[in-house]
């Protein structure tokens, strides 16, 4: 089974890439089988911005571009696909929205046009979705912020494509400061990635 560990972070030593780190490891000590590749966007320089070029592709008149049909391709070979990320604004970094608004085009993602009903085309995928946090977990309930992120990235982006986000987790940059709970916990999601992945989806 092979996992593709997405990370957006322009800094390698942040807690955010210290996090994937961990997940690899426990995919790495889940089965001598398993094997994972770690996507850094920042580090590859992928272009997040969305051109003239991606409306074309997704008005179906033109093939996506090299850069694009390379990650949808890196997704393919992928068992499970895990996004790591900080929360900016309550949400995901430009970097990582930029690649999901080029890579989840119409036609590789969905299929929807002026005479066709959606059809979702990533059923097949698990998504396992990690968020580092900076503000405790009180201001995130207090304001229903993971709520929101859970609506808009959850169901607004993967359950469109048919995806099943399989793990949607908040890590707090906080409680790394006094405490192996969140590595620890990367690496629990790392261990049962695969496990998670096979299990059945609810009706």
């Amino acid at each position: 089974m092979h996992a593709l560990i997405v990370v957006a972070h322009p800094d390698p030593a942040s807690l955010t890439h210290n996090i994937a780190a961990h997940i690899a490891e426990g995919v790495s000590s889940s089965s001598p089988d398993n094997s994972f590749e770690i996507a850094d966007l920042a580090a590859e320089g992928f272009n997040p911005r969305f051109t003239r070029t991606d409306l074309a592709v997704h008005r179906r008149e033109v093939p996506p571009s090299e850069d694009v049909a390379a990650e949808q391709a890196r997704i393919d070979r992928a068992d499970a696909l895990v996004l790591v990320y900080p929360v900016y604004w309550w949400s995901m970094p430009g970097l990582l929205k930029g690649w999901i608004d080029r890579v989840f085009a119409n036609g590789w993602a969905y299929d929807e046009g002026p005479d066709t009903r959606l059809v979702k085309k990533l059923r097949h995928l698990p998504v396992h979705l990690v968020a580092i946090g900076g503000a405790d977990m009180r201001t995130y309930a207090r304001h229903g912020y993971f709520g929101a992120m859970k609506t808009q990235i959850d169901h607004g982006i993967f359950d469109y494509c048919g995806a099943r986000v399989v793990t949607s987790e908040l890590l707090l940059e906080q409680d790394s400061r006094n405490s192996d709970a969140p590595p620890e916990t990367a690496r629990t999601i790392g261990r049962n990635l695969f496990n998670a992945s096979k299990a059945p989806q609810a009706a």
